[in-house]
């Protein structure tokens, strides 16, 4: 495909904010619609990275992968294969298919994953993920299957709260006009689109955001708004959906009440670190309180002057429990890839992991106000989740259990590592979770990293129900930014779902290991 010339690009522009300028009525009376639809580029286009994004998008599964090795090859870097994969996977589902957007948000953690694992292994866990974008894509219809396409910015007039109150309304054209006038900040791009996205609290609508915007390190800056208008089309097609404004009244009404009570617009991020003890304490009222309430603590101690770190320390310590207490699945709530007593894939901690972490992200990329947004809804859905999505989590005791432990004392510490790769094998996540526990406890850097290394190769090999790499990228992430007190938490939640998951093979991965010889 030849690219398009600077002088083609800006004519384009220049035409589509003239059109939007004159409004729907006067184009079409001035007999210009036909013909500025006829003109415009009828694909969106990424520039030099136009031939590899089209062979993503091209490729069947079936034939991907060797063609993909080829590539590597041949010189093309790993990190460039995830930038053209992610804006073929925008381009095609645009944020509006499940497979499909748990693929985009798997590619940044897949990446991550690669970069750790040795020289002759390191593409295989990005191939995994390439594998199910192509997959899907075959599945939905392959290059007819185009979401995105160009679209013409709002020359004036373009905030946060158009682009919110269009969304309201399920108006998808206002609210894509609105973000591409904000686009050419990517960073007020995504204070804006958080005004939007701070209307609901669940886990899809912040995980794509922060995902795609990890991303931006892959795809530049300058292609931001492919990404982020994902989440333009998630929030616009869930508005559309029944009652689902009337679900989330409470969130949209308490937010804007908490923000002027504690007068946070314009204030000053606090500096207040709290000891561990302090953390602990707000970890355990954001967990066993009612979501209004939890969100007011945070809202309370950022007007206190703590700290974003420190609140949000203690939001990703609440979350954990969720994984930490969750009594696995039960009757009725299973599937062939998610078994009785499991805790992987779209369980509530998972979730409530994944979704803390996504808050705790985009708290600190944007601006004062998305900071305290952030914060205040990251805490009103941990509770949310703990008490809405069901279960006992007040009442359920924290893995591993005094028995959990008493049953893993015997085990000698040198072979510590060699038995949590027989407990993730043999599906015990009692076990895992102990002898994750006492790696932890044992307060060895190079025993961790070795922990992380095993739990790594299963978040590779298993499929995990479309959960693996970002929940693997969750818990390394919190790990290393949580205090010394909170992180071996979260390697103990991380070898509970590395075994709740084991046994599922991921498609692709078996033809990638014979291709790479690994």
């Amino acid at each position: 495909m030849s690219l398009r010339t600077r002088r083609e690009h800006l004519h384009d522009v220049g035409r589509g904010m003239f059109l939007a300028t004159l409004g729907g009525g006067l184009v079409a009376d001035l007999g210009l619609g036909t013909a500025a639809a006829a003109d415009a580029p009828a694909r969106l286009t990424f520039g030099d990275l136009d031939p590899l994004v089209d062979f993503f998008h091209e490729t069947p599964a079936d034939k991907l992968l060797p063609k993909v090795v080829d590539k590597l090859k041949a010189g093309t870097e790993l990190k460039t294969l995830v930038a053209a994969a992610a804006l073929a996977n925008a381009r095609a589902f645009g944020g509006e298919d499940y497979v499909g957007f748990h693929t985009l948000m798997a590619l940044s953690p897949a990446y991550h994953i690669a970069v750790a694992e040795p020289a002759d292994r390191r593409p295989l866990a990005v191939l995994k993920v390439l594998y199910r974008n192509a997959a899907r894509l075959t599945e939905v219809g392959g290059a007819k299957a185009e979401v995105l396409r160009p679209v013409a910015a709002m020359t004036k007039g373009a905030t946060g709260a158009t682009l919110r109150d269009a969304a309201r309304k399920a108006d998808l054209a206002a609210s894509e006009a609105a973000l591409a006038g904000l686009a050419a900040d990517p960073t007020a791009a995504l204070d804006g689109l958080m005004e939007m996205v701070d209307d609901a609290t669940e886990v899809h609508r912040v995980v794509m955001v922060s995902r795609s915007w990890d991303l931006l390190e892959f795809v530049g800056k300058e292609r931001a708004s492919a990404l982020l208008r994902q989440s333009v089309h998630y929030c616009v097609k869930a508005e559309g959906q029944g009652n689902y404004g009337a679900h989330y009244k409470e969130v949209r009404a308490l937010l804007p009440q908490l923000l002027d009570a504690h007068k946070l617009p314009g204030k000053t991020a606090g500096t207040r670190a709290g000891d561990d003890a302090w953390v602990e304490a707000l970890a355990d009222t954001i967990f066993k309180s009612k979501p209004a309430d939890a969100a007011g603590a945070v809202a309370a101690a950022l007007a206190d002057g703590f700290a974003p770190d420190a609140i949000s320390q203690a939001i990703a310590v609440a979350a954990n429990q969720l994984v930490l207490r969750d009594e696995g699945r039960i009757a009725g709530q299973t599937a062939a890839n998610k078994p009785l007593g499991s805790c992987h894939g779209d369980s509530i901690g998972v979730h409530a992991c994944d979704s803390a972490n996504a808050w705790r992200a985009i708290a600190r990329a944007g601006g004062a106000r998305t900071a305290a947004t952030s914060l205040i809804l990251a805490a009103y859905q941990v509770a949310t989740d703990r008490g809405n999505r069901g279960g006992k989590f007040l009442e359920w005791k924290p893995y591993p259990t005094a028995e959990h432990l008493e049953a893993a004392r015997g085990v000698l510490a040198e072979a510590l590592l060699k038995e949590l790769d027989g407990a993730i094998r043999e599906k015990r996540q009692d076990r895992a979770a102990a002898l994750a526990h006492r790696i932890g406890a044992a307060k060895s850097a190079d025993a961790v990293k070795e922990a992380f290394a095993v739990l790594r190769g299963y978040a590779i090999s298993e499929d995990g129900a479309l959960h693996a790499e970002k929940f693997y990228r969750t818990a390394t992430e919190e790990y290393a930014a949580l205090r010394p007190a909170f992180r071996g938490r979260q390697l103990v939640a991380l070898a509970r779902v590395t075994a709740s998951a084991f046994g599922q093979p991921a498609p692709g991965v078996k033809e990638a290991r014979a291709i790479l010889k690994v």
